[in-house]
């Protein structure tokens, strides 16, 4: 479709703030990323009704994204609509009678994670480590520090293809490492509600504070990155591999692979997609050839050359 075809079908639509041919490196941690032909950003669980009604009419493809983390968008950019959920998406509470916690989900993970401690309940202090929200954390059952969110899901309120609203049970997300049910079956994640136990707030907090220490002195948290861009293998480290095939700090275009941590890419100086996909085929061959082993992406690659 052309500008004027997408501004016939959502100008005037009240579904929170609508752009066209929005540059989506405005929108990725990476700073990468070519335009979205509709870019949404909801403030209503009934603005996600209806974007996902009006794309099921109009057969319009539809892609969800939340602080950008963990996502590298094509040079081409994505057709059809992005719905970004963050801080527009991003209430909370606390039930202290329950120990449950609930959020939206453009709610940071780090954030809801911090107000768990806060509130003396434990089981999300693997979240600190998550550069994304809770929404995405759902999605592809994120996890760090050896928690994932399977652990602590109870359940997670969605939008179906047709703009209904339903509450998933943990057992539906069908959970498995770095994957749930959602990613192969798109659905619009509104809030999570987390089951956790009484802890000592200190406690969690020092944990807390020993793992970014260590995160500050060996991840690359001051330039542009995805966060790890490879699954780590069973019984090793993707990172380990890639720096023992020799990788580390080596550079295409505007992307390197970071001389601090082999299972990071960065964007040095204006790097494109291209760039970064051409290090992580790099990487994948280099890794295979040399050890057997495949590396399988954990960041999510969307979008059209």
């Amino acid at each position: 479709m052309s500008s004027n075809d997408w501004q016939s079908i959502f100008h005037g639509l009240d579904l929170g703030t609508i752009l066209f041919d929005e540059p989506l490196s405005r929108h990725t941690t990476w700073k990468i990323g070519g335009p979205a032909d509709v870019f949404v950003i909801p403030t209503k669980v009934e603005h996600l009704q209806a974007l996902a009604r009006i794309c099921a009419e109009h057969h319009i493809p539809w892609y969800v994204i939340g602080r950008g983390s963990n996502l590298l968008v094509r040079d081409g950019g994505m057709r059809g609509v992005v719905i970004k959920l963050a801080d527009n998406f991003a209430d909370l509470s606390v039930d202290g009678s329950t120990n449950q916690l609930t959020a939206q989900a453009g709610r940071s993970y780090v954030s809801a994670a911090n107000t768990a401690i806060r509130n003396g309940l434990q089981g999300l202090e693997f979240a600190t480590g998550i550069p994304g929200t809770v929404g995405g954390a759902v999605m592809m059952n994120a996890g760090a520090h050896g928690g994932e969110t399977r652990e602590v899901l109870l359940s997670a309120e969605i939008v179906e293809e047709d703009g209904s609203l339903v509450t998933l049970q943990n057992h539906d997300l069908q959970f498995a490492y770095r994957y749930s049910i959602l990613k192969d079956h798109p659905r619009i994640v509104v809030r999570a509600t987390f089951q956790l136990r009484p802890g000592n707030t200190e406690e969690m907090q020092a944990k807390v504070r020993n793992w970014t220490k260590r995160r500050q002195t060996t991840q690359p948290l001051q330039l542009p990155n995805c966060g790890s861009v490879f699954r780590n293998p069973e019984g090793t480290h993707a990172g380990l591999l890639i720096e023992q095939a020799g990788l580390k700090g080596t550079r295409i275009g505007g992307a390197q692979i970071s001389d601090l941590h082999a299972n990071f890419i960065v964007n040095i100086d204006k790097a494109q997609a291209s760039d970064v996909l051409a290090l992580i085929e790099l990487a994948q061959t280099t890794v295979r050839n040399r050890y057997g082993v495949s590396l399988i992406p954990e960041v999510r690659i969307v979008g059209e050359d």
